[in-house]
């Protein structure tokens, strides 16, 4: 297990972030004990940059929202970065290092005096400093307590209304909170079954970090006391001052006129329900096997058991041969793979699943989006509604919504110094976190004793960054998604003996008739300002096991068990915490290694990397639990004490972790890319989809070829990145062999022979989804991208679903959409957010063709399917689908929707920024490319 303390338990990215729990201590007096910090050396010399738009200034006064609904304004520093990051799409292919400045922040440390906006000092031995060009607080404390007091204060002047939003998010009171807008239920319902916790579970987790991390846990909590007073000085101050988030007033907890009502206070354990809805979204991985058990019983039914199961596994793909790896030196690092004999697997009986109920005694507009609107006085009438669609869109966030079970977004593109022009490593990296108003992330630099670092946090989780640069090295995170989840078959029984049936609310624990734990959430709402929701209520309900929260019911065997979902960082959603800490600490990173080591006690599974003067380097965290021999990790396994986790204790949720060395991790490889791909040979997959074509070789590709040419600078590297950001990958690595197959003969129908001349165009000038000219608003190729938008869900199924037959294609296709368009709704994080391509069936298709035009394929599908394998038919199955994709209107292929009038093809891939308060932001073009990013390349080293 990761050489952390005593025991090893990490936690989130997000987790990042919550820690401490009884306050230690009084918190210190301003000016106590710490000299001044020695002067911080700035080793990037101005090679550093960074971007995060829309802007820093995530809270707005009644005021400025009413402005901002009435005439378009905005507060300062609310939208000062999103044009420079928008610009990138146009300005990359003639980006020069001298040009980064335009389409990116300098990142260097401090403010020149000349360019500092304001200086406040809320204790006098901290000074937050805002530089004029956006905002970001510089915060610099001559007390360790004073420096994180500081991080909670700007955090509140920056995120106040975020951080409460989602406090109440990871408790799942939502609706309670800011009203019951249908989005808001299905938020609720989507992310609180991932962590349901009491209060008592919340104090516990604080205290584990106390009790097992050492003096780095004590000093971890002794920060986080001091960032949540920072943020409570500050919601005091706000709120005695009257310049407060106006999202008070419109959702009625604060009145206007008198100032009557509050805000309520930061407590650690918000810090918990915070972290474990970042880490959610961004860091968990595994899980889903039910669903998996479904598809491989469905390929078993048509092909028979040991036929069917081949055909399965080919579709699975846990260890594809021809999937883009991160470390590519040839390096494996064998984890969570198939068993040669499976021992304890708990398949269902056909057509026995049935989903767990989660909503209970739902009363007026619960469960509906029926609408009762208050009168609200002439003043705030311009606000009136903008909740009515949910404070966060669903589906917005990764790990919501219909695409709940994915996770992932963020790149990296990393090229060592043997390759630069310099010399020295460079890094184009960063976290996908989607686009919100605010972002759900802040920058900040970070000064004062064991701290020294600039970069995002997660707002309400901020007492380190999470991401960023040190004084001679930066870092940044993608999603891993590796298998740290499982799922168990807990057979149900009766404490009285009787047959128990798939009701039960007992299970067999170790021998014992154990009862479920009930865990119940109420929340009731009336409509406000804000949100029209007629009142209503509802209670959630969920049932918790020594073996996970129950997702599913069903028999196996006959017999009736409840279904779990065990997630190894569950009841450990901030002991991550101690890994950011070691981030910020440049006495203790020092080097490729010491940060790699820093990194495994991040517990939640991220792919991280690192880049100094003289390295580049990565590590994979992630709380990998050492599974019994014989368990298939991909599948449901019985829940008995032979196929636990090694050393597993369900009170503490903790077992035995795979070692450091383990992990894949690598330090000076030629190049390294991140895009969610696959992380090394033997890694296995925990969930379909890292096959033959991932959108990771759209960075892969180009960066090989940047490095084969030599003297790479951070502008063509940026280049590479932004190139592969507005590329459709369907067009990129599919299309010529679905060209191939077409043009294997002669298309005698000139209408759609015109139509494959427009693919063939587009493809030639490579394949992009891009505006013909800057601010037209219209896509050069613009009927090529119509057709392939419309052809790919439709080649897909003229592909595969004759031979899959329509029951296995349905399952198949609900473990693994066929698209995900930047114009599609569904995915990891819904219509507009930019990242595409991610999950697909881009590499079935890719291995499928390649079968049928004859070429070879490692790791093939187990059967041949477009044309039942004959080359002509897959032609003929092809050309009818793009006919019939051809002749789709794009009023049909871009239905339209809040945003986007119908046929706008543009309009429909382009970026919104969900507004999660008042002030709404302009649409921007699309690109596939993390929220915030760095651009970095430092030149010397201490």
């Amino acid at each position: 297990m990761p050489p952390r303390t005593v025991m090893s338990t990490a936690a989130a990215t997000a987790a990042v972030l919550a820690l401490g729990v009884t306050l230690l201590a009084a918190a210190p007096q301003s000016g106590a004990a710490a000299a001044e910090p020695a002067p911080v050396t700035d080793y990037c010399q101005g090679q550093c940059d960074d971007i995060l738009p829309p802007g820093q200034n995530g809270n707005a006064t009644l005021v400025e929202i009413l402005g901002n609904k009435a005439f378009g304004t905005h507060p300062a520093h609310s939208d000062d970065q999103i044009d420079r990051y928008d610009g990138l799409v146009a300005g990359h292919t003639a980006l020069t290092d001298q040009k980064l400045t335009d389409f990116f922040n300098d990142a260097s440390f401090g403010v020149p005096k000349d360019r500092v906006e304001s200086v406040v000092s809320p204790r006098d031995d901290v000074t937050i400093t805002r530089d004029k060009a956006t905002g970001v607080p510089h915060i610099k404390g001559t007390t360790r307590y004073g420096t994180e007091f500081g991080a909670g204060y700007a955090a509140g002047q920056d995120r106040l209304w975020l951080m409460d939003l989602f406090r109440h998010i990871g408790r799942g009171q939502l609706t309670s909170f800011a009203g019951g807008a249908l989005a808001n239920q299905g938020l609720e319902q989507q992310f609180w079954p991932q962590a349901p916790y009491t209060e008592a579970d919340l104090e516990a987790q604080v205290a584990y970090i106390r009790t097992h991390e050492g003096p780095r846990g004590e000093q971890a909590m002794a920060d986080a006391q001091a960032y949540v007073d920072g943020i409570n000085a500050y919601r005091d101050k706000s709120k005695n001052g009257r310049y407060f988030p106006g999202e008070y007033v419109l959702t009625g907890k604060i009145d206007a006129i008198t100032n009557v009502g509050g805000i309520e206070p930061f407590e650690l354990t918000d810090l918990i329900s915070i972290a474990s809805v970042v880490g959610g979204q961004f860091g968990g991985g595994g899980g889903g096997e039910v669903q998996a058990a479904l598809s491989l019983l469905s390929a078993q039914q048509k092909y028979g058991v040991a036929e069917g199961t081949k055909v399965w596994e080919s579709f699975r793909q846990r260890n594809d041969p021809e999937a883009v790896l991160t470390v590519h030196d040839g390096t494996a690092f064998p984890y969570a793979g198939k068993p040669d004999k499976a021992r304890g697997t708990a398949l269902p009986d056909a057509g026995s699943v049935t989903a767990e109920p989660l909503v209970f005694d739902r009363t007026g507009s619960a469960g509906t989006d029926h609408k009762a609107p208050v009168k609200a006085p002439a003043n705030l009438r311009k606000a009136q509604g903008i909740y009515d669609d949910g404070v966060i869109p669903e589906g917005s966030l990764p790990g919501s919504g219909s695409g709940a079970q994915k996770r992932g977004m963020s790149n990296a593109l990393l090229v060592s110094g043997k390759h630069t022009a310099s010399g020295n490593p460079i890094a184009v990296f960063g976290p996908q976190t989607g686009y919100f108003a605010p972002q759900l992330m802040m920058l900040q630099e970070l000064q004062g004793p064991g701290i020294s670092a600039r970069g995002v946090s997660f707002a309400g989780v901020g007492m380190y960054v999470q991401m960023g640069r040190g004084q001679d090295y930066a870092w940044s995170a993608t999603s891993a998604g590796q298998d740290i989840t499982d799922t168990y078959a807990v057979e149900l029984c009766e404490p009285d003996g009787s047959a128990p049936t798939k009701d039960s609310t007992h299970y067999r624990y170790r021998g014992t008739c154990t009862a479920m734990e009930t865990l119940e959430r109420t929340n009731s709402w009336k409509p406000t300002v804000a949100d029209s929701t007629a009142e209503g209520s509802y209670r959630m309900q969920v049932r918790r096991t020594h073996y996970g929260v129950v997702t599913h019911r069903a028999t196996v065997g006959g017999k009736p068990v409840a279904y779990t979902s065990l997630r190894s960082t569950y009841g450990h959603e901030a002991d991550s915490i101690i890994g950011f800490q070691m981030f910020n600490d440049s006495d203790l990173v020092k080097d490729a290694a010491s940060f790699q080591r820093a990194a495994s006690n991040i517990d939640y599974a991220f792919n991280w990397f690192y880049a100094d003067s003289r390295t580049a380097a990565y590590y994979n965290s992630g709380m990998n639990p050492v599974r019994a021999a014989g368990v298939d990790p991909a599948l449901p396994v019985k829940a008995e004490r032979a196929y636990e986790w090694k050393d597993f204790d369900p009170a503490a949720n903790t077992a035995a972790y795979t070692s450091f060395a383990e992990h894949p991790n690598s330090s000076g490889q030629d190049y390294y890319v991140s895009w969610n791909n696959k992380q090394a040979e033997g890694y296995s997959a925990a969930g379909f989809g890292l096959g033959a074509v991932h959108r990771g070789d759209l960075l892969d590709d180009r960066v090989a070829k940047l490095v084969a040419e030599g003297g790479v600078t951070r502008a063509s590297l940026t280049r590479a990145m932004a190139e592969a950001g507005v590329t459709d990958l369907r067009g990129e690595q599919l299309l010529p062999e679905l060209l191939k197959v077409i043009r294997s003969r002669p298309v005698t129908d000139p209408e759609l022979n015109g139509v494959v001349q427009q693919l063939e165009s587009w493809r030639a000038a490579g394949s992009q989804r891009r505006e013909n000219g800057s601010g037209s608003h219209a896509y050069a190729h613009a009927d090529a991208v119509r057709v392939m938008d419309a052809w790919w869900p439709r080649l897909v199924e003229a592909e595969f679903r004759p031979g899959l037959g329509d029951d296995l294609y349905r399952e198949l296709t609900a473990a693994l959409a066929t698209d995900e368009s930047p114009a599609a709704s569904h995915g990891a994080s819904g219509a507009h957010s930019g990242s595409a391509f991610q999950y697909g069936w881009w590499g079935f298709v890719d291995k499928d063709l390649r079968k049928v035009l004859g070429q070879p394929v490692e790791g093939p599908l187990g059967r041949t399917y477009c044309g039942g394998g004959d080359l002509g038919g897959c032609r003929d199955a092809l050309l009818a689908s793009l006919k019939e994709a051809a002749a789709q209107p794009a009023t049909q292929v871009y239905p339209g929707d809040d945003t986007c009038k119908a046929g706008d093809q543009w309009c429909a891939d382009a970026i919104v920024h969900r507004a999660l308060g008042g002030i709404s932001q302009k649409t921007i073009h699309w690109q596939n490319r993390p929220t915030y990013q760095q651009v970095v390349e430092f030149p010397a080293h201490r």
